[in-house]
C-alpha cells in the first residue's frame, strides 16, 4: 500500500495531459536505468612510509624514491582499461610520509573519506600500527618481507603481495641445490633487517640441505670502494666453501664481495645471485609488454616494490570484478579461496595462501643484466602446489589468521 503513492509521483513527474502513456512509461524506464548507469566507484589508499636509512657506503647508483608508487598508478590505468566496460572506475589516492605518525593520521584521512582497501608500502611496525587502526579496511603488504607476519603474527586484515625472505631464501636455496653449491660461508650486516634476511638463510640451508662452514659479521665501517681489495680476501678466509651468501639488504658492502673472496667463488644474496620478486629482465609469459608500458609511465625499470603494489591493485580489480562490489571483508574472503586465479605475468596463475595471506608466486633468480633461473626448481614437490615450497607452508604457521 506505501509503494502505491510514490509510483504515482514518478508517473505525474511524466505525465502531461495529453501525453501518450507510451511516453510516459519511456521516461519512467529513462530515469531507472540512467540510475543503473552510474560507475561503481572503487577508491584505492595508497601510503608510503620510506625511513630514512642514513648514509651508506655502496650509494653509486641510489633506489628509486617512487619505488611502489609507480606500479600502483600503472595498476589503476590497467583496470580502468578493462573496468569502463562494466561500468567500474578505480581511484588512488596517495600518501606519503617521513614518519609512522604522520601517515596513521594520512591513514586516517582517507578511512574518513570512505577508502577501505589499501596498499601500503611500509616496514613491519608501521603496518602492525596501520592494521589495528582500521580493523575494517583490507590491506596489501607491498613494502615489507618481514617472516614473522607469514608465521607468528598474522594480521587478519592484511594480504601479502611481496614475497617474504623465507620465500627468497628458499627460491635461492633450491638453486643451489641444483647446482650441488651445498657449503656457504655467511656472512651478515649489522642492522636487524639484515639479521632477519641471515635467519631466513640459515632456515633455508636447513631446509635444503645445504651446510654454512662459517658465518662472519661484517663490521668494518671505513670505504670498501677504496679496501675492498685489501680487506675482504683476508675477511673470506676460512674452511673451502661453494658459494659466499651475503645478508646487506642497505647495501652498505654486499656489491663490493663478488671478485674479493679468498677462494674464487660466486656471490648470492642480496647482492650477485639475487632472488627477487621482480626484474627488468623478467620477459616471458607477456612480462615484456608489463616491462615497456612501466617504462613508458615511469621512465625507469620496474623493481619487486612496483610489480608488489601493481599486483595488489590488480588483486582488487579482479575481486571487484567478480563481486560488483567493494566490501573489503568480502575481497578478503574471495582472495583468500580457490576461484580467483591471478594473473601475474609469471607463468603460472597466482593465488593467495588461505593460511597466512601470502601471495603465491614464482621467484626469479638474477644477477644484475640477465634471469639466470626461476624458483621453485624442477624437483621440488609439494602436495598442494609447487609453489608452496617456497616460504612458510602451512604447518609451520603458528598464527591464527
Amino acid at each position: 500500500m506505501l509503494a502505491l503513492p510514490a509510483r504515482e509521483s514518478l508517473m505525474h513527474r511524466f505525465y502531461r495531459p495529453g501525453l501518450p502513456v507510451l511516453i510516459c512509461l519511456w521516461g519512467l524506464l529513462t530515469l531507472n536505468t540512467s540510475a543503473a548507469d552510474e560507475p561503481l566507484q572503487v577508491p584505492i589508499g595508497y601510503l608510503a612510509f620510506i625511513p630514512h636509512t642514513g648514509p651508506i657506503l655502496s650509494n653509486v647508483i641510489p633506489e628509486p624514491t617512487d619505488a611502489g608508487l609507480r606500479g600502483a598508478q600503472l595498476a589503476i590505468v590497467d583496470s580502468n582499461s578493462t573496468g569502463r566496460f562494466l561500468k567500474h572506475r578505480y581511484s588512488l589516492i596517495s600518501a606519503s610520509a617521513d614518519s609512522s605518525g604522520a601517515l596513521l593520521e594520512q591513514a586516517s584521512v582517507q578511512h574518513d573519506q570512505g577508502v577501505r582497501l589499501f596498499v601500503v608500502n611500509a616496514p613491519v611496525d608501521t603496518l602492525r600500527q596501520l592494521s589495528l587502526a582500521m580493523p575494517d579496511s583490507l590491506l596489501f603488504n607491498a613494502g615489507s618481507p618481514d617472516d614473522s607476519l607469514r608465521s607468528t603474527s598474522c594480521l587478519h586484515n592484511v594480504l601479502h603481495t611481496l614475497p617474504s625472505r623465507a620465500m627468497l631464501a628458499d627460491a635461492l636455496a633450491q638453486f643451489l641445490a641444483v647446482r650441488r653449491w651445498k657449503r656457504w660461508l655467511l656472512i651478515v650486516g649489522q642492522t636487524p633487517e639484515d639479521q632477519a634476511y641471515a635467519s631466513a638463510l640459515r632456515r633455508a640451508a636447513k631446509r635444503f640441505g645445504h651446510t654454512i662452514v662459517a658465518e662472519k659479521t661484517f663490521s668494518f665501517d671505513n670505504d670498501q670502494r677504496r679496501s675492498a681489495q685489501a680487506d675482504l680476501p683476508l675477511f673470506t678466509q676460512t674452511a673451502e666453501y661453494d658459494v659466499v651468501l651475503v645478508a646487506d639488504e642497505r647495501g652498505d658492502f654486499g656489491e663490493y664481495v663478488p671478485y674479493q673472496t679468498w677462494y674464487p667463488r660466486p656471490v648470492a644474496g642480496t647482492q650477485g645471485l639475487t632472488p627477487t620478486g621482480w626484474h627488468k629482465t623478467v620477459e616471458t609469459y607477456g612480462a615484456a609488454q608489463l616491462q615497456k608500458r612501466f617504462e613508458a609511465v615511469a621512465g625507469r625499470w620496474m623493481n619487486d616494490r612496483d610489480f608488489a603494489a601493481w599486483m595488489a591493485v590488480r588483486s582488487i580489480a579482479s575481486a571487484v570484478t567478480r563481486l560488483r562490489g567493494t566490501d573489503a571483508m568480502q575481497i578478503r574472503e574471495l582472495e583468500l579461496g580457490d576461484n580467483l586465479p591471478l594473473d601475474g605475468f609469471k607463468g603460472s596463475k597466482l593465488s593467495y595462501r588461505s593460511w597466512n595471506g601470502q601471495l603465491r608466486q614464482p621467484i626469479p633468480v638474477v644477477q644484475p643484466r640477465a634471469l639466470v633461473t626461476t624458483s621453485p626448481q624442477d624437483g621440488f614437490l609439494h602436495p598442494g602446489t609447487e609453489l608452496d615450497s617456497l616460504g612458510y607452508d602451512k604447518p609451520e604457521v603458528t598464527c591464527n589468521f
